[in-house]
């Protein structure tokens, strides 16, 4: 039986998917993505299986994803699932679908919060001055 394993990463979130033959049940955490709460991380999720259409009936995917926020999670658990699909039907045509219609579903995004600075509250608040 194949079985393929992809990571995907945003922020500090981390999705790692595993995609099996199957009758086409993806699981987010053990739980059905149809009841995966927000409706628009659900939508975000969803969005690789939708451009691969038919290709990705006949799969089971399950992804474990911890760290970050909620919409961080769905966004890691999204390239996961592309990148899982990509390798395991061996498509280089869904890869290129992938990469026109949105990069981050395959190239993870690499931004990353700016760390906290001295001087101020925050990355950027400095603490205010008085010159008088």
């Amino acid at each position: 039986m194949k079985v393929v394993l992809a990571s995907g990463k945003r922020k500090t979130a981390v999705a790692r998917a595993t995609v099996t033959k199957g009758s086409g049940v993806i699981r987010v955490n053990s739980i059905p993505v149809e009841i995966h709460e927000p409706e628009l991380a659900r939508l975000k999720i969803l969005e690789p299986l939708k451009l691969a259409g038919k290709k990705a009936e006949g799969v089971d995917i399950a992804v474990r994803v911890g760290g970050g926020g909620v919409m961080g999670q769905a966004d890691a658990a999204r390239t996961a699932i592309a990148r899982g699909l990509v390798s395991y039907l061996n498509d280089t045509d869904l890869e290129s679908l992938y990469r026109d219609y949105d990069r981050t579903l395959i190239v993870p995004d690499t931004r990353r919060k700016l760390p906290k600075n001295p001087l101020g509250r925050g990355a950027r608040k400095k603490r205010q001055k008085s010159y008088r």
